[in-house]
């Protein structure tokens, strides 16, 4: 199952470099005409903040205190005028703020997928699914947040606070003193705060990536959840990484809401202040009534920001926590072989399959190939096999043997270590991947049928192959079951395919390897999972597909390659025998034993 901390995923880097936020402004820069229009709105939003209590100051002083009506109605009808346009002002900038996210969002996301997609195949063998997702959505998802309420609203509450500071002093300068005698602390306790705060937003990132993995693999695998009657114990594990989330959240939690009471507190001790020596200097006659209420507005406008500095805080770091672990995964090189340019490899003796002048019916050649998924743990040792254009080679062995690896080498899911794998001649490893992999169809053990329909299912939206759909269909069989169907070929294909059958959905990957027109045909095991009399149906399916094309064919049920020009037997990763059924039959070696294991009723 899931135990042993396999979803434990790892958190690594900086928390926050220059270099990180260089990479990530790279992908502002398409918008920056919008994003700069957003930041040439924030001198007008602070002009609209700090009118504010300088009209306060006006009315009271000018007007109200004198008992003087003129005038007033003006600067009421001002100061609403004001709010208007500050609102009108908000608006279209956290817009555009919005907009620029979301583009930004959206260009990331292509980017990861399309970067993921060329990942090698041992990187999936690593990597849980549900950690990929949590960076192609949660993770992202939090750079928008930044740009709607963090990196640009920053600035504009430093343009604010600036602002204050100024008019303040202008106003009165020892009053200001006295009242920014709590800033020293207040910006101790922020830095403060900050630095306790950095590993907390890293691991609450970190924990959610551990629970969409562990949720994307336990529902996909319920019904082997249910069947064994693990509920009880997949319960258990998803509360104790449900805990470990929320106990990642907790010290964030914790310090906000710390930093949010200090913060508070500060505002009303530097109101305190105000009031306490402002009050003096009313009574002194040194300060105006009006000037007194200005200097509480701006004081609790100077902390207003300072006081939701917590929860953009809290945004910030989470984007950066998530930045961190994108271009972590943007940086990983583990390609898809081919993707980038394969490494010097040693020159091998050339195999006997290619020695002689390039033969007209040649097509696939094996020479002393080596692999290991790990280290030196070799799964295939020194197997050299040859296939010539339209043969039918069958292998068989144990579980474990190696036999689904020949054909991940031969698709270039894997690079071998040693020696090489040919097609006409030519080293898979100079080949274009794509031209490579177009001549080649698979069929797997389990075949993986997409949401959509039966067409798209065929086709897989490429449009040639989906100008072949109902011919695929018809050479392999699956057109008889199709056309039954209430929508045919329109037919809705549900999650993986659990609206069809076995023999159903085998019959569809079928279909869809004829419908793509490949030169090379793999079956690894197609009809291992299903039941005699879907078999049957298979098998009619099969010889149509496996019509005029050189076809490998991994087999566990050995009566369905009697038939294979050549069978060869992997045995612990090397090949012991090869021949044709009545050959190895004869030879009474491994094949023969094999054989009669399976037919020894």
């Amino acid at each position: 199952m899931h135990f042993g901390g396999i979803y434990e995923d790892e958190v690594v880097g900086k928390m926050y470099d220059r270099r990180l936020m260089g990479r990530f402004f790279a992908y502002i820069l398409p918008y920056r005409r919008t994003l700069v229009s957003a930041l040439a709105l924030l001198p007008f939003i602070a002009v609209t903040k700090l009118s504010q209590p300088w009209i306060l100051k006006m009315a009271i002083d000018g007007h109200i205190v004198k008992g003087q009506m003129e005038g007033l109605p003006a600067l009421a009808a001002a100061f609403l005028g004001i709010i208007f346009a500050e609102s009108l002002l908000m608006f279209a900038q956290v817009y555009m703020l919005t907009w620029v996210g979301q583009r930004v969002m959206y260009d990331i996301r292509v980017q990861l997928f399309t970067h993921i997609q060329r990942l090698s195949a041992r990187f999936f063998d690593q990597t849980p699914v549900g950690s990929l997702v949590s960076r192609l959505t949660s993770d992202i998802e939090v750079l928008g947040e930044m740009f709607a309420a963090g990196i640009v609203t920053v600035v504009g509450d430093i343009l604010v606070l600036a602002g204050i500071v100024g008019i303040m002093l202008w106003m009165n300068v020892k009053l200001s003193l006295v009242t920014f005698s709590v800033l020293p602390l207040l910006i101790w306790v922020a830095f403060s705060f900050r630095n306790w705060m950095r590993v907390a937003f890293r691991q609450v990132r970190s924990r959610q990536a551990n629970l969409s993995a562990f949720l994307t693999e336990s529902l996909g695998g319920m019904a082997v959840v249910q069947l064994f009657n693990r509920e009880r114990d997949e319960a258990k594990e998803f509360q104790r990484l449900n805990k470990s989330y929320v106990e990642a959240n907790l010290p964030v939690i914790t310090w906000d809401a710390a930093l949010y009471a200090v913060v508070e507190s500060l505002s009303s001790v530097a109101v305190a202040l105000i009031i306490w020596y402002g009050g003096g200097e009313i009574i002194k006659g040194t300060l105006s009534f009006g000037a007194l209420v200005a200097f509480i507005q701006y004081i609790e406008k100077f902390f207003s920001p300072i006081r939701d500095l917590s929860a953009k805080y809290s945004v910030m770091q989470g984007a950066m926590a998530s930045l961190e672990r994108v271009f972590t995964l943007l940086d990983n090189k583990e390609w898809e072989p081919g993707a980038v340019p394969a490494p010097k490899r040693e020159e091998v003796a050339a195999p006997a399959c290619v020695s002689a002048p390039q033969n007209a019916l040649q097509s696939i050649c094996f020479n002393d190939v080596w692999f290991a998924y790990n280290g030196e743990d070799y799964v295939l040792k020194g197997v050299s096999l040859q296939m010539k254009r339209g043969e039918k080679v069958a292998l068989v062995g144990e579980t474990g043997g190696g036999k689904t690896t020949v054909t991940r080498l031969l698709s270039r899911l894997y690079d071998v270590q040693r020696g090489s794998i040919t097609i006409d001649g030519t080293d898979l490893r100079d080949m274009p991947l794509q031209q490579l992999r177009r001549r080649i169809g698979v069929v797997l053990q389990d075949p993986y049928l997409f949401s959509g329909t039966i067409a798209y299912n065929i086709s897989l939206g490429d449009p040639e192959a989906m100008k072949r759909v109902e011919q695929a269909a018809a050479v392999v069989g699956a057109d008889r079951f199709i056309r039954e169907l209430p929508k045919g070929y329109d037919e809705e294909v549900r999650e993986r395919g659990v609206n069809f059958s076995a023999g159903e959905r085998q019959l569809i990957s079928f279909a869809r390897a004829v419908a793509f027109d490949p030169e090379i045909l793999v079956l690894d095991e197609a009809t291992a999972s299903v039941d005699t009399a879907s078999e049957r149906l298979i098998q009619q399916g099969l010889e149509g597909l496996m019509q005029g094309r050189t076809t490998l064919v991994v087999a566990h049920r050995l009566s369905t390659i009697r038939d294979a020009d050549r069978i060869a037997v992997i045995h612990r990763g090397e090949k012991a025998e090869e021949g044709t059924h009545a050959e190895l039959m004869a030879a009474r070696g491994l094949y023969y034993r094999l054989y009669q294991l399976q037919f020894k009723d």
